[in-house]
């Protein structure tokens, strides 16, 4: 396996903006990073459930792929402008008060948002397509690069977490800002994906 080129392609699609990201950036703000962890483990368990599909399925996704591929689209991008709509109108004062945005920040949402962001699952379906399979075959090889590619998605983000909770004080002054912002960076990853 091309041990740099596996490795530079799973930093970029890991750790550049995306919708586990900015949830995890936007959660760590409002609710702080410990709060937020929940979601990132959310994240790396979706990751690795999507990661053991891809291997195992690869073949039968292969000949599918351009039946569900647009079904994909268009259910991934209703979610990331359903989440940009409620962080746009959310009201909350900082304190995780005032709305429902806080059951969003779970190991389940986490989780399952990896079902519906193409990101992901273009990400995983092309990662196993490209370096796993055509090197590695045995379950435990699989098993671990699936664990491995889960732990980088509790990583990354992690890192926005933390970098969300890192800057509270001074986001919560441009609060309304930084999530219009946010929203924004979500509609342009659901837009992005028909481009």
């Amino acid at each position: 396996m091309p041990v740099v080129s596996f490795l530079v392609y799973v930093f970029v699609m890991s750790f550049t903006p995306g919708p586990n990201n900015i949830m995890a950036m936007l959660f760590a703000n409002q609710y702080g990073f410990k709060k937020t962890i929940r979601f990132c483990l959310g994240v790396g368990a979706g990751f690795f459930v999507i990661m053991i599909l891809s291997s195992y399925f690869n073949l039968l996704l292969h000949n599918v792929i351009p039946k569900i591929e647009l079904p994909m689209m268009i259910l991934g991008a209703g979610y990331m402008l359903y989440l940009a709509y409620k962080i746009i109108t959310s009201t909350t004062n900082g304190n995780g008060n005032g709305n429902d945005r806080g059951k969003y920040n779970s190991f389940l949402a986490g989780m399952l948002l990896q079902f519906v962001n193409p990101k992901g699952v273009l990400y995983c379906i092309t990662v196993v397509g490209t370096f796993i399979l055509p090197y590695h075959s045995s379950h435990s090889s699989l098993l671990l690069l699936s664990l491995f590619l889960g732990f980088v998605g509790i990583l990354s983000t992690g890192s926005w977490s933390l970098f969300g909770s890192v800057f509270q004080k001074f986001l919560s002054k441009y609060r309304q800002q930084f999530n219009v912002v946010m929203a924004l960076l979500l509609v342009y990853s659901a837009v992005s994906i028909f481009m």
